[in-house]
């Protein structure tokens, strides 16, 4: 009987106030979808960081003087290196070959460019690719290396984009969730305010705390559930025209969001929001009502 009373409490509590209510599910939808598209950003920086991380190559370029010596004590130094993995050496017939292959669909620069202007090199893979800049001070001031490049300084710019988006995004989330947080306080002590004359007759007869505070909290863990709810129609919506659609000839560049990643973030989602809108109501209802 108790259970059927808070309930029904708790429906007429929501539509009593639906204006409001409303505000406040739209509100946490907002900051949840924030919060699960945040989530979903720094899963899969991390995961571009580790495929680039695996495929970076480090290029030792040579001097067009190096000599023979030099060369041999450059590869020695290379191959007893504990930070390398694999040494390939690419001379000027095959570093220029690499560079018709890549540019290809550029006839003028091909015919600009004769072999014998290509450096020889060295292109190492690193048993840690974080350590590249360790290889780069190391080999620099050796005698016969002309300069020591990498696609990681070109990486580095762009997961400092990454970085700063995921920022932005993790900010903006909890700017709404703020407001969702003072939404719900106030929705609440609004609710206790329309019925703070049954709160104080059921005082009167000895009604517990926990009878008397669950229609309130419930009502926010309600709105809090189908904020989520929204949020995860939100995302579902993002993934299908945004990463999937307007994003699908990046692929090759971001890694793809898959639909279990989507889904699984809506336990995190629903959490979040029933546990803030709980907690907060509770909180305001101490305040509010001094039960």
């Amino acid at each position: 009987m108790r259970m059927k009373y808070v309930m029904s409490e708790v429906l007429v509590g929501l539509w009593r106030n639906v204006t409001m209510t409303i505000a406040m599910i739209i509100t946490m939808a907002v900051s949840l979808t924030m919060l699960g598209a945040s989530g979903l950003i720094y899963t899969k920086v991390a995961d571009m960081k580790q495929l680039y991380f695996e495929n970076i190559e480090v290029s030792i370029f040579l001097d067009a003087e190096v000599t023979d010596e030099q060369r041999s004590a450059i590869a020695t130094q290379l191959e007893s290196d504990p930070l390398v993995s694999q040494v390939t050496y690419v001379n000027k017939d095959e570093a220029f070959q690499r560079f018709q292959e890549m540019f290809r669909d550029s006839p003028d620069l091909l015919s600009a460019v004769k072999a014998d202007q290509l450096p020889e090199s060295y292109r190492l893979k690193l048993v840690n690719p974080e350590e590249y800049k360790t290889i780069s001070d190391q080999y620099t001031a050796v005698e016969g290396v002309d300069q020591v490049v990498d696609q990681s300084q070109v990486l580095d710019k762009i997961f400092n984009l990454f970085t700063a988006g995921q920022n932005i995004a993790l900010v903006a989330a909890i700017a709404m969730a703020v407001a969702a947080l003072l939404l719900v306080a106030n929705t609440i002590q609004v609710a206790a305010y329309s019925k703070r004359r049954e709160v104080a007759v059921m005082k009167l007869v000895g009604a517990s705390n926990w009878f008397i505070q669950a229609p309130f909290v419930l009502e926010a863990v309600v709105a809090g559930l189908i904020g989520s709810i929204l949020g995860l129609g939100a995302l579902i919506a993002l993934k299908i025209f945004l990463f999937d659609g307007a994003l699908s000839a990046l692929q090759g560049l971001f890694a793809p969001v898959s639909w279990g990643e989507v889904f699984l973030t809506f336990p995190v989602m629903a959490g979040v929001g029933g546990l803030i809108s709980a907690v907060t109501a509770w909180v305001t209802l101490r305040f509010y009502l001094r039960v």
